[in-house]
C-alpha cells in the first residue's frame, strides 16, 4: 500500500493493485478497478515512484531467495 493525500490534505493508504489509470487533468485522478475515482495532491510521477518503491520492498525478499538457489 502507498500513502496518498486527498485534496483536503487528509492522508490515506491505497492498495496499488486496485489502480487502473492515473491521469493528470490537471488534478491527479486515480481510477480504481472498481470504477471509483480519487483526486489526490501527488503528481502521476510521484505516485509511480511510490509504487516502484513499494514493489521493490515487497519483491526484494523473493529476489534474495532466488539468488540463494
Amino acid at each position: 500500500m502507498i500513502k496518498l493525500t486527498r485534496m483536503n490534505k487528509s492522508e490515506f493508504f491505497l492498495n496499488v493493485n486496485l489502480i487502473e489509470i492515473i491521469e493528470e487533468t490537471p488534478d491527479t485522478v486515480v481510477t480504481l478497478t472498481n470504477g471509483h475515482k480519487m483526486i489526490v495532491t501527488e503528481s502521476a510521477e510521484q505516485i509511480i515512484e511510490k509504487i516502484i518503491e513499494y514493489k521493490r520492498k515487497i519483491y526484494i525478499h523473493d529476489i534474495d531467495i532466488i539468488k540463494r538457489y
